[in-house]
C-alpha cells in the first residue's frame, strides 16, 4: 500500500476578492487520482506530499517520473522524501506540519484530507475461536480460498493479494467453482492489471524495468510516446507513453506500463497476451486500427525490436 495522502485547501484572495483554493496531497495510490480530477479544474492548488522518493512508487520509475512532469506542467507542486507530522486547527484554518528532508514546514490550509493507508478489519469477528488462521492482518486461504476452517472460504480484501475489486471477483469465482467440483485454476497474481484514475490515467501490468533488472533478465524496453501518436493529437491528450518490457532470451511479455488518455482501457491487451504467452513478434504481426490509442502499444513493442518505423 502507498503513503498517505493529505489534502489542504487553502483560500486565497484574488485582487477580484473571489475565493481560490490550495490542496495538499500525501499519497495513498488510489487517492492520489483526486488530486488533478477532483480540484485542479475547479480552481485549486493542489500540492502532493509523498513519503517516498517519488510519487506512485510501486509502479515503473518512468511511469512516476511523467507523472510529477504532467502534474507540475498542470500547477500542481509536488513534495517527495515528505511527511505531514501532524496537523493543528487554529480557529477555522489547519496548520499542518510537514517534515521533508531539509527540515520542517508548516503550510495553512482550511480542510486536511488524510488516508492513511488500507486495513483489514478482522477483530470480534470470533475467527480463532472456529479455527481460521490469519497472518499479518489476512485471513490465510489455499489457492481455492477455503481457510483453515473446513467449508469457511474467504476472498477480497481480507486475503493476502491486491485489494482490488476485479482481483476479488475473479477470486470469489474461482472460489465457486471450486466449491462446485468445477476444478478451475488457481489465481495468477502475477499478472494482475493495476489502474490509477488519474488524469491522465496510470495502469500497469507484470515486472517494472527495475525489478527485471534486479531478477538479472536481459531484456527489450520499448517506449512509445502519445506525442507520436495521431489519435492523441487529434484528441488533445499527447501525455504519456506506453512502454513494454521483453526478455531478450524468450521473448517473454514480462511487464506492461502505462501513462495516457483511457489506457486503463486497453492494459487488458498486455494482460491477455501475456496470459497466452504471446511473444513481441505476434503482436507486431497482428493488424493494429489506426487512429487509435492503443495502436501505441504496438508501436512500443516494435521500438522494443528496433522495428518502429513510425518515431
Amino acid at each position: 500500500m502507498q503513503a498517505t495522502l493529505n489534502v489542504l485547501y487553502k483560500t486565497i484572495k484574488t485582487k477580484k476578492k473571489k475565493e481560490r483554493f490550495e490542496t495538499i496531497l500525501e499519497p495513498l495510490q488510489a487517492l492520489l487520482q483526486i488530486a488533478y480530477l477532483s480540484f485542479t479544474p475547479i480552481g485549486t492548488k493542489v500540492t502532493i506530499v509523498e513519503f517516498m522518493n517519488r510519487i506512485l512508487p510501486i509502479e515503473d520509475e518512468d511511469v512516476s517520473k511523467s507523472m510529477a512532469t504532467i502534474y507540475k506542467k498542470k500547477g500542481v507542486t509536488v513534495m517527495t522524501e515528505s511527511s505531514v507530522e501532524k496537523v493543528d486547527v487554529v480557529g477555522d484554518r489547519c496548520v499542518v506540519t510537514v517534515k521533508t528532508k531539509n527540515g520542517e514546514e508548516k503550510l495553512e490550509c482550511d480542510i486536511v484530507l488524510s488516508a492513511a493507508g488500507v486495513q483489514t478489519n478482522l477483530e470480534n469477528l470470533g475467527l480463532e475461536e472456529m479455527g481460521i488462521k490469519t497472518d499479518k492482518g489476512k485471513v490465510m486461504v489455499d489457492d481455492f480460498y477455503q481457510t483453515s476452517a473446513p467449508g469457511v472460504y474467504a476472498i477480497g480484501d481480507i486475503v493476502p493479494g491486491p485489494a482490488l475489486a476485479h482481483v476479488a471477483s475473479a477470486e470469489g469465482i474461482i472460489c465457486v467453482e471450486a466449491i462446485a467440483g468445477h476444478h478451475p485454476e488457481p489465481l495468477n497474481y502475477g499478472n494482475i492489471p493495476g489502474c490509477t484514475y488519474t488524469h491522465p490515467e496510470v495502469a500497469s501490468v507484470g515486472l517494472t524495468e527495475a525489478q527485471a533488472k534486479e531478477k538479472g533478465i536481459e531484456i527489450r524496453v520499448g517506449k512509445f510516446p502519445f506525442s507520436a501518436s495521431g489519435k492523441a493529437a487529434a484528441s488533445g491528450a499527447k501525455d504519456g507513453f506506453v512502454k513494454v518490457i521483453f526478455d531478450k532470451k524468450y521473448g517473454e511479455w514480462l511487464g506492461c506500463h502505462m501513462v495516457g488518455e483511457g489506457v486503463t482501457d486497453f492494459i487488458i491487451e498486455a494482460v491477455v497476451a501475456r496470459n497466452l504467452e504471446t511473444t513481441g513478434h505476434e503482436i507486431l504481426k497482428s493488424v493494429h486500427p489506426h487512429p487509435t490509442m492503443s495502436e501505441a502499444v504496438m508501436e512500443a513493442v516494435a521500438l522494443a525490436y528496433d522495428e518502429c518505423i513510425h518515431l
